[in-house]
């Protein structure tokens, strides 16, 4: 993964997670230690995770 972002809900803050997208899976990773390793999904795994967020799966997500 070349490129990654976080959240605009993060503000100035490294308080959070970025993603990186790469041509077949998804990355997440800590702002504040980006050398200490990822978690990779590939896109139906990211999907999945992205649909239970939004399903407030999770408990108290705001999205």
């Amino acid at each position: 993964m070349e490129i990654w972002r976080k959240s605009s809900y993060s503000g100035p803050s490294n308080n959070c997670v970025e993603v990186g997208l790469g041509a077949d899976e998804v990355g997440v990773r800590d702002t504040k230690d980006r050398d200490g390793g990822l978690l990779a999904l590939d896109q139906r795994q990211w999907r999945s995770f992205l649909a239970a967020v939004r399903a407030d799966r999770f408990g108290a997500a705001k999205f």
